[in-house]
C-alpha cells in the first residue's frame, strides 16, 4: 500500500507539472464588476488539480515515511522523470550538465537504499 501511495503521488506530480505547461498558462485574476474573476484554460486547470493532489498525497507520506527518507527520494525521482518528460513530449534540449545532474541523483538514490547488513 505503502508503494502505491508513492506511486500515485509520482504520477500526479509529474501529470500536474506536465499539463500545466501544455495548458499554457497560469490563470489570471481581475476585478469586475465588484468581483473577482479567475480564468485559467482546462488543460492547466487538470494539471492544477493533478498537483493539488499530489500535494495532499505528499502532506500522508510526510506522516507515514521518515522525512528523511522520502523527501529526498520522491524529489530525485520527479527530478529525473521531469528531465525524461521535457526531452519527449516538450522536445526541450538536455545539456550534459542535465544527464551529470540526474546520474548523480540515480546514484544517489541507490546509495540511500542500500540495505545495512
Amino acid at each position: 500500500m505503502k508503494i502505491a501511495l508513492i506511486i500515485v503521488y509520482l504520477v500526479l506530480s509529474l501529470s500536474g507539472l506536465i499539463l500545466m505547461k501544455l495548458g499554457g498558462n497560469t490563470g489570471s485574476f481581475s476585478m469586475v464588476d465588484g468581483g473577482v474573476n479567475f480564468s485559467i484554460s482546462p488543460i492547466s486547470l487538470i494539471g492544477f488539480i493533478c498537483y493539488i493532489g499530489s500535494f495532499f498525497l505528499y502532506t500522508r507520506m510526510v506522516v507515514i515515511f521518515d522525512l528523511s527518507y522520502i523527501t529526498p527520494i520522491c524529489t530525485g525521482i520527479i527530478q529525473v522523470l521531469t528531465l525524461i518528460a521535457s526531452k519527449i513530449i516538450f522536445k526541450e534540449n538536455i545539456t550534459v550538465q542535465g544527464i551529470i545532474g540526474a546520474s548523480i541523483i540515480i546514484i544517489g538514490l541507490l546509495i540511500m537504499n542500500i540495505k545495512r547488513g
